[in-house]
């Protein structure tokens, strides 16, 4: 489904690689959590993989499609959740609903298939005729989600996509994004909560100083009596006892 080879990305005047030759091997069904230290390169990554950065190094194939040769044809398989939503204020969700649906070639008839179940499970509705300029940040976040799955991608790409969102939108989104994977196809999830990260994934890929130092299957770490959490902070070496870093 996703395969990072070699990928590196080097900033301009920087000594350093932000992400410094990763590889990575995304199975279709399973939801893939992807944590780090603040810097450590998991933003980066993320807008590579998703075409807006270019990279210094290395590929990304999503679906068989390159992102170095053939960038619109990999990203037509990418649902991607930002963790800055971006929407365009003037629009009334469903125009921009239907603006974004245009983008992918969503047809009408998968359009009223998709969109009234999607706006029911996150309560939205009646506010689909409204500008997005009236909406609550937790309100952008679910139109964000919506535009992101009216395609039914391939690869549904989520960076830390529980900001603020209600207690009844978050849990629609985690089971949402079960039955994403259990469709076969694969779920990418970036978060800073690892509880959350531990109940959601079914392997998680680590990431300091713009190198993978792990790739674990959350199942086997709990058989063996760990925890996400701990685990995460000896190999980052990180002191905080809080689940957020």
């Amino acid at each position: 489904m996703l395969t990072i080879s070699n990928l590196t990305k080097k900033y301009a005047n920087s000594t350093v690689n932000a992400v410094d030759g990763i590889s990575l091997e995304l199975k279709s069904g399973e939801i893939f959590g992807f944590l780090g230290p603040n810097g450590a390169g998991k933003s980066t990554t993320i807008k590579c993989i998703v075409g807006i950065l270019s990279v210094t190094d290395g590929d990304i194939s999503i679906c068989g499609e390159s992102m170095r040769t053939s960038p619109l044809l990999a990203k037509k398989h990418i649902g991607y959740v930002p963790d800055q939503h971006t929407v365009y204020d003037k629009l009334t969700g469903i125009e921009y609903i239907n603006f974004m649906a245009d983008m992918y070639d969503v047809s009408v008839s998968e359009r009223e298939a998709r969109l009234p179940y999607l706006a029911d499970k996150f309560n939205m509705t009646d506010a689909l005729n409204r500008p997005i300029k009236t909406y609550s940040h937790g309100m952008k976040q679910k139109i964000s989600v919506i535009c992101a799955l009216m395609h039914d991608p391939d690869l549904w790409i989520l960076d830390e996509p529980l900001t603020g969102l209600d207690p009844q939108a978050s849990f629609e989104l985690k089971s949402m994004m079960r039955e994403h994977a259990d469709k076969g196809k694969t779920v990418f999830f970036s978060s800073h909560v690892l509880e959350v990260v531990e109940k959601v994934c079914d392997r998680v890929a680590i990431i300091d100083h713009g190198k993978i130092i792990a790739v674990v299957d959350v199942k086997e770490l709990s058989s063996e009596g760990n925890t996400l959490e701990s685990y995460f902070l000896d190999l980052t070496g990180e002191k905080s006892t809080s689940s957020e870093v």
